[in-house]
């Protein structure tokens, strides 16, 4: 039977209770982590947040009934004791903070019971994630979690100090807003005032912090809550939070300084790692080439190179044609790894197609000279040597190469970069790389809706000495804008935001969107930018992906407490559900049978 905390006040945490509280009457309350019954002496491991410390339960000292009582405790009862600091009788475990303590317990209280968990609670367990996950509440009480999320916390701190002192104001915005469908899907909420309407919750805060700076507070900032009803994967959930900003008579200049110095407070304060400033920058299209990727891993090299000048009249049809089509012919060079089995390379082959690549072809520079290929021979020696010659290629090296138009040869090949760079070891996990990516293409193509759309969002600067082509060859535009990655990456973005009417009507037609079209979804923003707007910069972390990679978690879900599964659901919850006709009704909302459906 559960008893009273009547009495007992807390007065230190588990691994508080250190050397020197030595002799120090202490009430201590947490989850009986382990017990060992010796007979006439029983041991407890008390655990809460902060760690372990070891009880030590005697007859003599608690006496008989207390004693007793002792011996009826389970992994996972709540207890609250109260008892005397001592140091140990036994061996001292130099691996906890409280390791040469113990408490000498004089009353004990059961505050809860506990069934037996369907999994330890303890790290390093091969649980699956589903059960975890179903059981969360028990999942968080392991110390691996509590330490991410304590350190999620710290890092929150640290970010609203550092802000306040740049002059930042943290300011809400509202969730419930009007669907403005230029991106990822909306969540949509019903409005049982307003039948038949719909609110959106935020995508991200744009248009309202936007407006901030039409109402003129200069620096703003938030943890904001955002949510995107799209599929998921290692790094997205539907409902994340970012760390939004906003600044006023700034430039991109600008906002990178300030999130250079936050970043390198946030990791010097938090993680004791020195972050090199400046951060260095890269231009889109210099990442693209040698990487093939917008959030380059720049931890290691395996950099691409383009060799469609040298094949693009050989004898293998595949480069020829990829060059005399518009596209190009680009590899890698895997050093000392010539002699790699067939059954791999094929393996590596399927892997790229995922990717939209046809195949892989290869060439391989044996020890003596000689070359093994898919393509040799279609080829003359002076071409093999040629190839080889640009792609830096020694004896002993393979070289594998993807031809196509650049957006299928950029994936494919960016993507094996990363796959031979974690198969080879050549990544460092213990090191932070950090990189700016700038100048993004304003517009890119969307085969789904046959259209221009924009590559961040359509109120994203371009680039002054582009703005000329927006009339007529928008495409050709370069934006404003900068992505900040860490480690291949994209912790988040931004951009130089358009505040002058004309160039944001401009960059309305260049989407395709009518006039009408532009003031029936933003007209409230719009007529704002009537009332003397000034010039205004910002960015957004994922505040997720940060603490991902800075915990050296495996997935955001590791670092956010209530974490959503694939398919958007909630298995602890059972979110979405159904909910009753009556609330249906009231929002005037019909639901379709399954077989209409």
């Amino acid at each position: 039977m559960a008893e009273s905390m009547s009495g007992f006040t807390r007065s230190h945490r588990c691994a508080e209770t250190v050397n020197a509280h030595m002799g120090e009457l202490v009430t201590l309350m947490g989850w009986v982590n382990k017990r060992r019954n010796l007979g006439s002496l029983i041991f407890i491991d008390l655990r809460d947040r902060t760690g372990l410390v070891q009880l030590l339960f005697d007859e003599d000292n608690i006496g008989t009934e207390g004693f007793e009582k002792a011996g009826t405790l389970r992994n996972e009862f709540v207890i609250a004791v109260r008892g005397l600091v001592q140091k140990r009788g036994g061996a001292v475990n130099e691996n906890l903070a409280t390791g040469q303590i113990e408490i000498k317990v004089l009353e004990l209280r059961i505050l809860s019971e506990s069934l037996t968990p369907p999994f330890p609670i303890e790290d390093g367990i091969q649980t699956k994630d589903e059960l975890r996950l179903k059981y969360r509440y028990l999942d968080l009480r392991r110390p691996e979690l509590q330490q991410k999320i304590m350190l999620r916390s710290r890092v929150a701190q640290s970010l609203r100090a550092f802000m306040t002192d740049e002059g930042f104001l943290e300011i809400e915005t509202p969730m419930l807003c009007k669907s403005t469908p230029e991106g990822a899907r909306d969540y949509l909420v019903p409005s049982r005032v307003h039948p038949g309407h719909f609110y959106a919750l935020p995508q991200s805060p744009q248009l309202f912090k936007q407006l901030l700076m039409c109402a003129g507070y200069d620096r703003y900032f938030q943890i904001a809550k955002c949510f995107r009803d799209e599929d998921l994967r290692a790094d997205r959930q539907p409902e994340f939070t970012q760390i939004d900003m906003e600044f006023s008579f700034a430039d991109q200049h600008t906002v990178m300084g300030v999130n250079e110095r936050l970043i390198a407070h946030i990791f010097k304060e938090i993680l004791d790692v020195d972050v090199e400033l400046p951060i260095k920058r890269m231009t889109w299209q210099e990442a693209m080439d040698r990487f093939g990727s917008d959030k380059p891993d720049i931890r290691f090299g395996l950099e691409l190179k383009d060799i469609t000048n040298v094949v693009k009249n050989c004898g293998f049809s595949v480069f020829a044609n990829a060059a005399a089509n518009g596209g190009s012919v680009r590899g890698i060079t895997a050093k000392g790894m010539s002699d790699m089995p067939r059954k791999k390379i094929d393996a590596l082959g399927e892997f790229v197609k995922t990717y939209g690549a046809k195949g892989l072809a290869y060439l391989g520079i044996n020890a003596d000279g000689t070359y093994k290929s898919s393509f040799a021979k279609f080829m003359t020696p002076e071409e093999l040597s040629a190839i080889a010659a640009e792609m830096e290629a020694e004896p002993g090296d393979m070289m594998f190469f993807s031809a196509d138009c650049d957006k299928v040869v950029y994936a494919s090949l960016g993507a094996l970069r990363l796959h031979l760079g974690e198969q080879m070891g050549l990544i460092d996990h213990s090191r932070f790389e950090f990189l700016w990516v700038t100048e993004f293409p304003l517009l890119e193509y969307s085969e789904e809706q046959d259209r221009w759309v924009a590559m961040h969002h359509p109120f994203t600067m371009p680039m002054e000495d582009d703005i000329k082509y927006l009339d007529t060859e928008p495409w050709k535009c370069r934006a404003a804008a900068y992505d900040i990655v860490l480690n291949g990456v994209e912790l988040g973005g931004g951009s130089e935001r358009i505040y002058n009417p004309e160039i944001q009507e401009k960059m309305f037609t260049a989407l395709g969107f009518t006039r009408e079209e532009s003031y029936e979804r933003f007209g409230f923003l719009l007529d704002a930018f009537k009332y003397g707007v000034p010039p205004h910069a910002g960015l957004a972390f994922g505040f997720d992906r940060l603490m991902m990679l800075m915990t050296g978690a495996e997935s955001i879900r590791d670092v956010i407490a209530f974490p959503k599964v694939k398919d958007a659901s909630c298995l602890m919850t059972s979110a979405p559900g159904t909910v009753d006709e009556k609330q249906l009704d009231e929002l005037e909302i019909c639901i379709k049978p399954e077989a209409e459906a």
